[in-house]
């Protein structure tokens, strides 16, 4: 497979991802979105990193994973928070941020 076709895979999964945040209501199917975001900007960096010949798009991806998990992880803590005070995960039903 060329450079085109993965960039290619990238698009569909980055406007997947763009459309599930735009649509979505629930807190765990947004962060799952928000992880499409970041795994087709992986994509992208091992793409261009394996077409160029050098590592450093796969060392850029290897630390954008790190802080994906760290993302999801903190995430998950604060939608689980969220649960116990509201029960409930729907975004538009939490209005606990607002004055």
């Amino acid at each position: 497979m060329g450079l085109y076709s993965y960039l290619l895979i990238s698009i569909i999964i980055f406007t997947i991802g763009v459309y599930g945040i735009i649509t979505q209501r629930s807190g765990i199917k947004i962060l799952m979105c928000i992880e499409l975001l970041l795994n087709s900007a992986n994509l992208n960096l091992v793409a261009f990193s394996s077409y160029n010949g050098n590592s450093t798009g796969q060392v850029f991806a290897l630390f954008s994973i790190a802080i994906a998990a760290a993302e999801a992880a903190i995430g998950f803590a604060i939608l689980v928070a969220l649960f116990r005070l509201r029960d409930t995960i729907n975004l538009d039903n939490i209005n606990i941020l607002r004055w």
